[in-house]
């Protein structure tokens, strides 16, 4: 029995300013920003839509990266916070680069084979089944099994059949409407895998336009008809090659501040513990701000691209960096004034040298704000490798400065903060020349006053991501200075430990921004049960990292300390408390993928109330009753961690499994639907 099914189509947007659904679907306070400046900037012939940016053209090679599925009806802005967007049955079709485009249909073409709706891409002939090609294809093999009830005497291998209108000669332009009448059907394919357009027509490598036009209705009469799912094997290949490119840029970055350790670490052991405070303090007053304060960039930038109108793109950046060295004045006044603050919480020497690497390091923090917004205004334009590419040249660079500052000058201490403000300067400078010589100055449309203006609806949008980045960061810098309150020597462990935890979350954490992404995306395709196939497998990848942080802390606990120190108690603390802190690598893990996936389907405020109530009224409290109440020393203070982290983890997988993903799909829909 054949089902029909009539797909209507696509209805224009109404009146008023012609955004993306991408642009209309996101925060209102994002749109209240762009629609300020696009109507400021209307009459300006200077900042046209860039038209260029929106043309098909297959001329032009992909950008070198991995396939996270990126379309119009189903787009995440940035690799941070992924935005929610819903699927494109309604309004137009967000902007979406060239190089986007050929990933979209090669995605799309790909998932139509391994759902035997295409022809496979090479023909082969049957082969006899061995145990090693039984073996690979239960491992690796991406193509979904054919099980497909038997209809009208359909054998049960027979894949589904969709009939599709062929392609008209003559479309208009790509924003009219792609898809007209279409009709479903399911039925045996004779030839082994379904047939598509005129009797059987099978997919062709050609680039025109009619044939991407054709691609489309056969994507989406699919994703209506069910028949697009996915497999563990898949999901697990583009997680992880998406993973990969964003844990070298991770472990890059936060290299900086390591190596600085490292080269402090062996002068002794005050200076270990007085830069791990330095740093702390730095972090929660100066970076984790500007970090936070940053990620509205992730939602503006992007949609200021995404309107068409580039050098809306170099606006946002410019208002952000303003506002960000406007905030570092009163940073300033508290870093050069530290040293009476900090010495009211911990020993005196250590107070002192903390304070004086606040005042060195201070020189190297308006080159932050630059690079952190920069940073937003590369990948807003999907050029994610840029900051890569960066970070390439300024962790080794970082290397040699402090080697050449602290020992072979023989700065000593004072060398360690000057050779990390050096670095930080350097970084802009070379984000810059990537973007003048490489790729990106299109989106620059010089100094403006409008950046002086239009600051209010910026400042609402950063706030909540300050907030939850500051929040967790503090608690962190709690531990630190109660640590400093035991003694010298816990100080400088709680440095080597709080370094040592911090690197090796570079690894669990950029697999939750790829999951976060992926999962985002596929429900915002409509596909739902693709989307949590995707959560479970990210959840496992998750695991998998955490007991390899679990077993690599455990074994070389007697040898992690030896990396920065040659103090024997200080190695001892080390070792001693290494092992509360492996076991705190699985939850942390385990809570970092929970914390992604409540961004994939929209309900990040879930996760922020959590970590609020996780770190303040469970693990501190915790903390501070075992440490110094039962006086387990570092012990009870990551016990406390340990049991926030694990509760953290638990509830919000709790929300995820019994979330439901379709309303999750369907609010995505109404939010592009209205506007």
């Amino acid at each position: 029995m054949s089902s029909n099914q009539a797909i209507p189509p696509r209805k224009r947007s109404g009146a008023g300013l012609d955004f993306a659904s991408s642009f209309r679907s996101a925060s209102p306070l994002a749109q209240e920003v762009l629609a300020r400046d696009l109507a400021e900037f209307s009459d300006d012939a200077a900042d046209e839509v860039d038209n260029e940016a929106l043309s098909v053209s297959d001329d032009e090679d992909d950008t070198p990266g991995p396939t996270l599925y990126r379309r119009p009806s189903g787009v995440a802005f940035g690799a941070i916070r992924p935005a929610l967007a819903g699927p494109g049955g309604l309004g137009e079709e967000p902007i979406l680069t060239r190089a986007e485009r050929t990933r979209s249909r090669d995605e799309e073409r790909s998932l139509l084979r391994d759902n035997h709706i295409l022809p496979p891409k090479h023909d082969r002939p049957p082969q006899e089944p061995t145990l090693f090609r039984s073996l690979y294809k239960r491992l690796f093999s991406t193509k979904v099994p054919r099980r497909i009830p038997d209809e009208e005497g359909a054998g049960a291998d027979s894949p589904i059949q969709i009939v599709i209108a062929p392609p008209t000669p003559t479309v208009g332009t790509e924003t009219e409407p792609l898809l007209g009448e279409r009709r479903l059907r399911h039925r045996g394919g004779a030839n082994g895998h379904g047939s598509i357009g005129n009797g059987g027509e099978s997919s062709s490598h050609d680039h025109g336009h009619d044939e991407h036009e054709h691609l489309n209705e056969q994507w989406e009469a699919a994703v209506a008809a069910g028949a697009i799912k996915t497999t563990w094997q898949r999901e697990a290949k583009t997680i992880a090659v998406y993973s990969r490119s964003l844990i070298v840029t991770f472990l890059l970055q936060y290299s900086l501040n390591v190596t600085s350790i490292f080269a402090v670490g062996r002068l002794g052991t005050l200076e270990l513990g007085a830069v791990s405070l330095a740093s702390m303090t730095a972090s929660i007053t100066c970076y984790a701000p500007i970090q936070g304060l940053a990620t509205s960039l992730d939602t503006l930038c992007a949609q200021a691209y995404g309107s068409g109108h580039k050098t809306l793109v170099g606006l946002q950046l410019q208002r952000m960096v303003y506002f960000l060295l406007l905030l570092l004045i009163p940073v300033a006044a508290i870093w050069l004034n530290a040293e009476p603050i900090l010495a009211a919480m911990i020993e005196k020497d250590s107070a002192k040298l903390a304070a004086q690497y606040l005042r060195v390091i201070l020189l190297g923090t308006p080159a932050y704000a630059m690079f952190e917004s920069g940073k937003r205004f590369v990948q807003a334009q999907g050029l994610f490798h840029a900051t890569t590419y960066v970070l390439l040249i300024a962790a080794p660079a970082n290397v040699l400065l402090n080697w050449l500052f602290v020992w072979k000058l023989g700065w000593g201490f004072v060398g360690a903060p000057l050779a990390v403000a050096t670095t930080q300067n350097m970084l802009p400078l070379l984000l810059l020349l990537y973007v003048w010589k490489v790729d990106g100055r299109q989106a620059w449309g010089g100094f403006r006053k409008a950046a002086l203006r239009n600051w209010g609806p910026m400042v609402r949008l950063a706030l909540p991501g300050m907030v939850m980045v500051v929040a967790e960061w503090f608690a962190f810098e709690i531990l630190t200075l109660a640590s400093g309150r035991i003694g010298v020597t816990h100080l400088a462990a709680q440095s080597v430990l709080v370094t040592v935890t911090s690197t090796t979350f570079q690894i669990p954490f950029p697999l939750s921004i790829a999951g976060s992404t992926r999962v985002a995306n596929l429900i915002g395709a409509k596909l739902v049960d693709a989307a949590k196939t995707s959560a479970r497998v990210t959840v496992v990848g998750g695991v998998i990292v955490g007991l390899f942080n679990v077993t690599l802390l455990s074994v070389f606990r007697h040898q992690i300390a030896l990396l920065f120190t040659q103090d024997p108690e200080v190695i001892k603390l080390v070792a001693q408390t290494l092992p509360v802190c492996a076991i705190m690598q699985l939850f942390d893990g385990m809570a970092a993928v929970s914390h992604g996936l409540l961004r994939g389907i929209g309900r990040q405020e879930i996760g922020g109330y959590v970590n609020l109530i996780a770190y303040y009224v469970v693990a501190l409290p915790i903390s501070f009753g075992l440490g110094f109440g039962l006086g387990w020393n570092l012990v009870g203070l990551w016990m406390g961690v340990t049991f926030g982290l694990l509760l953290t983890s638990m509830v919000e997988y709790w929300f995820i499994w019994y979330s439901d993903w379709e309303l999750a799909a369907r609010e995505a829909e109404n939010r592009n639907a209205s506007g």
